[in-house]
């Protein structure tokens, strides 16, 4: 065995759970956690086999659908040491939500609570896991964090994406005084009560844009979106991307919402 062969096997088996929106909408993001995961020293996998995590279907009580589902993401990251996703949203279903979904089902509730236990959220698993120490990485200006729900309140992630951005070169961090309010979006929320979801971006929005910041930042893409649908409809020019991007050096191109054209 060749020195390279000894050190490969060192490195952590990474299963990186892309997630649909990322997928269908924001490519990008899965390559800037490819490259910060590489940079913490994993080998990284991405398993063909994976789909959604089952979320929609769990949080309409569809549980036999959200079962069928899950089981593809037990099937796909069954043999790698941790399952990383991008998302607080999809990684706290299947960390926290997943146990309850099989616990009656003998035959997978197993794989079930061995999958959750070792799945983590993107940016907690870079600093609680790895111990991440970013260098010459730069994002000149300002920008304001946005916490999503899943991230803050299933997962407890609040300081680690600070942390990570207070080592990037150029970027002052700015906080809105509603950090920790909901924007609104919540997955089938904004669908079923979309009049109480867009009172809740539009306040979002302007609690986000009274920081000054030129951009906001997240570690969910479903918040991003929906945060840049309500700025982009009221005509404003802050931006809006994924941490990962920004952390990645990787913010070059067009934020979310925005065509080439227009960045």
């Amino acid at each position: 065995m060749t020195a390279a062969d000894k050190t490969a096997e060192l490195k952590p088996v990474v299963g990186l759970f892309v997630t649909c929106l990322v997928d269908l909408f924001r490519p990008t993001v899965g390559f800037a956690a490819v490259k910060l995961l590489e940079a913490a020293g994993c080998t990284v996998r991405v398993p063909e086999g994976q789909s959604c995590c089952g979320q929609p279907a769990y949080n309409s009580g569809a549980r036999a659908q959200a079962r069928a589902v899950a089981r593809t993401v037990l099937d796909a990251f069954a043999d790698v040491d941790y399952v990383v996703a991008p998302s607080g949203s999809c990684a706290g279903m299947i960390r926290h939500h997943y146990p309850a979904l099989f616990a009656d089902d003998p035959a997978d509730a197993g794989r079930a609570a061995a999958v959750a236990a070792k799945t983590w959220e993107l940016v907690s698993f870079l600093t609680d896991v790895r111990g991440l120490e970013l260098s010459d990485v730069r994002f000149d200006g300002a920008v304001a964090y946005h916490d999503s729900c899943s991230g803050l309140r299933e997962l407890g992630i609040d300081a680690a994406p600070r942390a990570l951005l207070g080592a990037v070169e150029g970027l002052t961090l700015r906080e809105a005084e509603d950090r920790e309010v909901c924007c609104g979006f919540g997955g089938t929320f904004c669908v079923k009560y979309p009049d109480i979801s867009g009172r809740m971006v539009a306040d979002k929005v302007r609690a986000l844009a009274a920081t000054g910041a030129g951009t906001v930042l997240a570690g969910d893409l479903g918040c991003l979106m929906n945060i840049a649908g309500r700025m982009r409809r009221e005509g404003r020019a802050m931006e809006a991307r994924h941490i990962a991007e920004v952390l990645a050096g990787m913010a070059d191109g067009p934020a979310i919402g925005r065509a080439e054209n227009e960045a």
